[in-house]
Parts: C-alpha cells; structure tokens; sequence
C-alpha cells in the first residue's frame, strides 16, 4: 500500500471512530471542540476524512476525550500483524519523529518509534497518570524527564511518568529505534 492509501486509511479510521464515540456520547461537534480544544470546523472535516490531522492534533483530541490515542485508530479484526515500516504511521511536522502502533490492550499501548539522526522530539505531556516505558532497540538515546537527562543505549529500558516534561534527542548519525509502552491510569 502506497503512503497516499496509508494516510488515507488512517484519516478515515480516526474519522469513523471520532464520530463514533461523539454519537455514543450525545455530543455535538460544538460540545467535542469544547472538549478537546480543537475547532468544531477541524473536527468536522476530521470525521468527514477531509483532513490529515498531525500527532500534535491527534494527541490533543485523545487527550481531550480521556480516550488512548491508539483507540481513535481501532479496527475489529480479532488477530492484527504489524509489521515494520508497513500500515499506519504517525510524525510530527517536522517528519523526524515517526511512530507505529503496534498492540493495544486493557490501557496498554505498544508502538514503535523512529527518531531521526541530530534530532529531537518534545512531545506533549500525557494524559495524567500515564506511564511511558521505552527500550531501545537500536542507537542510543538521550532522554529528559522533567529536568533529569538519561542515556540509554540499545536494549536499555526507562520508565516514568509521561504526563510530566519529556523530550528524546537523538546525537547520533543514525536512526534511533525504540519499542514503546503507554500505560494510561484511567
């Protein structure tokens, strides 16, 4: 499947999904942007599939609704394969921090994430009560946790609370692999 498809297909899974848990909910888009903070014109063109959202936009919704971030991209299929480089895959504007969903289960998101060479991502906090666990499977890591700087090389393992400051930089001239674990406290 090409990178058009790809992202065709996540814009509408998370369409569908958006407008799913807005009617099992009795909200209007008007209550949905109040809710997450994002405009009732964005979320309406979300759900319609006529927009690309970032993962800025897309944890902010997830965050907004107290919903998994992975739960807004939820199939039915019983048995899911996720395969390396293949399927859903989420960056930030920058296009150097790229992740894929791997596994979701009773609050437990699982995902692979790419950081490129001399780079950095400084995502968000979470949702509150959130813990983040990363291993990295290739490269080494710097990561900042509040204002405490860890270095992690390959097959090192952190965890910590994901909705307090947070930052991966990548020092290195090679790409940074690292399997990632959220477990949500709702």
């Amino acid at each position: 499947m090409d990178d058009v498809n790809e992202s065709k297909q996540m814009v509408l899974l998370m369409g569908s999904a958006l407008k799913k848990y807005r009617k099992e909910n009795n909200m209007s888009l008007d209550d949905l942007a109040e809710l997450t903070g994002v405009s009732k014109l964005t979320l309406g063109k979300i759900e319609r599939g006529e927009t690309n959202p970032t993962l800025a936009m897309i944890w902010k919704i997830s965050k907004g609704i107290s919903l998994p971030l992975l739960a807004l991209f939820q199939t039915e299929d019983p048995v899911s394969v996720y395969r390396a480089g293949e399927g859903l895959r989420f960056s930030n504007d920058k296009k150097n921090w790229i992740i894929e969903p791997v596994f979701k289960s009773n609050g437990i998101e699982m995902c692979r994430a790419y950081l490129q060479p001399h780079s950095s991502y400084h995502p968000e906090g979470h949702h509150v009560n959130t813990t983040e666990i990363a291993t990295v499977m290739t490269g080494s890591i710097e990561i900042q946790v509040n204002e405490e700087m860890y270095t992690l090389n390959q097959y090192d393992t952190i965890s910590f609370r994901a909705d307090c400051p947070h930052s991966y930089t990548n020092h290195t001239n090679s790409e940074t692999v690292l399997h990632i674990s959220l477990k949500y406290g709702f």
